[in-house]
């Protein structure tokens, strides 16, 4: 049987494949969309193949060729090819940019069925393809739907009755950017005074609301959560889990809470028993919780008072070398940096840490993450750690060789 040759006309001349969604160039050029645009993307400004300066990055959707290739498709079924389904269109700036001018109307009016509607659109529109999520983003809606969860947040009163609208932004939110930068307005809007008070309600009364936008606070911001009793509701929602999701966003907020210098907010979780919380947790547990269970205890254990609460648990140690090699990268750093932590600033305890750790394997463990490769910071530490380590050495190592199976990539 003769070899399928593909019509030069139904291939795109940027990598001689059967275009799937062809456009046209102001050049006169077509090309395959998802080509074109990675080639516009890197910052050219010619047609490729004429090396002419485009007048314009317009794409306009050449349907009269499309509808060829699909009846070739067709025609060619028993050799093998199968039909190219009609792309979506994708949403364009103006689109966008009326929707949002719409959410900002109903906003104003505090007419949240005008805003829920308009939100239905423009996830309809993410769902569709990442080209039209990179084009929402790019057109401001994150700025957008921050102002209007701000806006529907000033009445506490009113936070059950709007709660359908509130949760429906944060989700949209959820990813259209990360909202960690403090310059950010999106972010400002998000950790207003009124916006916080609202996201306490919400962790009071719903499970629903996705807490994992909010990742870094400043110091007043973080009073009125604790002011609020949003510590203890988040130690709840790991004591007692509703969902992955739920735990997941909890020790996001939880880590973010106590990386401020604050030493009170590190001792009012430790006060409140999350540092065995924790180490229960993350002993038979899925990756993603894990590591972020491990970050809060490295952050907790440079407390005094986490250390103390960490020196007490028979877990402690067994836990966090169990950690190193086994999850990810993230999990060993952070299981490495809470074990220096214990040794380093308590010399009391620094020989009942590293004893322990070395009857679960620890050195054997260093010496490989040092081979493998670390991050510096991390290099640093293991480094210090086998010195500290070598006092205690002699008849106490042992090793579980099922850590090292399937040891591929380097850490």
């Amino acid at each position: 049987m003769a070899e399928l040759v593909i019509p030069n006309h139904f291939q795109c001349p940027i990598t001689l494949e059967l275009m799937k969604d062809p456009v046209t160039l102001s050049s006169g050029i077509t090309y395959d969309r998802d080509n074109i645009e990675t080639w516009l993307g890197a910052g050219n400004f010619t047609c490729p193949v004429t090396n002419q300066v485009l007048r314009s990055f317009d794409q306009i959707p050449n349907h009269t060729l499309r509808k060829m290739i699909q009846d070739w498709c067709v025609e060619n079924r028993t050799h093998g090819v199968e039909r190219i389904p009609t792309p979506r269109v994708p949403v364009t700036s103006g689109e966008v940019s009326e929707i949002l001018f719409i959410i900002n109307f109903s906003v104003k009016n505090l007419d949240q069925c005008g805003v829920l509607d308009s939100l239905n659109v423009i996830k309809k529109w993410g769902f569709e393809s990442e080209r039209n999520k990179l084009c929402i983003v790019a057109n401001g809606a994150s700025e957008v739907l921050a102002e209007a969860f701000d806006a529907f947040a000033q009445n506490p009163e009113a936070f059950e009755r709007f709660s359908n609208v509130l949760i429906e932004i944060l989700s949209a939110l959820n990813w259209m950017l990360p909202l960690d930068d403090k310059n950010n307005k999106s972010f400002k809007l998000l950790t207003s005074q009124a916006s916080l008070r609202c996201m306490v309600w919400f962790m009071k009364h719903s499970q629903d609301i996705p807490l994992k936008e909010i990742k870094s606070f400043d110091q007043q911001e973080i009073e009125v959560m604790i002011d609020s009793g949003v510590d203890e509701i988040l130690i709840k929602f790991i004591e007692e889990p509703f969902s992955r999701t739920i735990t997941k966003a909890s020790l996001m907020v939880i880590f973010a809470m106590i990386s401020s210098p604050n030493e009170k907010i590190k001792s009012s979780f430790v006060e409140k028993g999350l540092v065995l919380l924790l180490l229960n947790l993350i002993v038979d547990s899925e990756k993603s919780i894990c590591e972020k269970g491990l970050g809060v205890l490295d952050r907790l254990f440079e407390s005094k008072e986490g250390r103390e609460e960490a020196y007490q648990n028979a877990l402690t140690v067994p836990v966090l070398v169990k950690k190193i090699l086994r999850v990810s990268e993230l999990a060993t750093e952070f299981s490495v940096s809470a074990i220096w932590k214990l040794s380093k600033f308590d010399k009391k305890n620094e020989g009942k840490i590293l004893f322990e750790a070395l009857q679960v394997g620890v050195f054997q463990k260093l010496v490989l993450l040092l081979q493998c490769g670390c991050d510096d910071s991390t290099k640093e530490k293991t480094s210090q750690l086998l010195k500290l380590m070598n006092p205690y050495r002699a008849g106490l190592e042992c090793t579980e060789s099922s850590d090292f199976k399937n040891l591929k990539r380097s850490f």
